[in-house]
């Protein structure tokens, strides 16, 4: 099982939580500090399915996937990544 670190990569209008680029969390079975829950349970189900060893078709690197929170008018979008082999 790997360890999954969300990024921040982008984020556009205001953000309520106040996630700005460079912001990271580690995904685990919990919300971590600071993330809001919101976005956790976005990234939730693709961080499960790196953590144990599945990739993305659409995605171009194996060990990476791009999910944005839910907010359409102010998206946050995040890079999960396992520690390549």
């Amino acid at each position: 099982m790997s360890e999954v670190t969300a990024s921040v990569v982008s984020q556009k209008g205001t953000c309520v939580a106040g996630h700005k680029v460079g912001d990271e969390f580690v995904i685990g079975q919990e919300t971590p500090p600071g993330l809001c829950s919101w976005a956790f349970y976005a990234l939730f189900p693709f961080s499960q399915v790196l953590r144990f060893g599945g990739a993305f078709p659409w995605e171009k690197d194996p060990d990476k996937a791009i999910v944005a929170c839910p907010d359409a008018d102010n998206p946050v979008v995040f890079e999960l990544r396992r520690p390549s082999d």
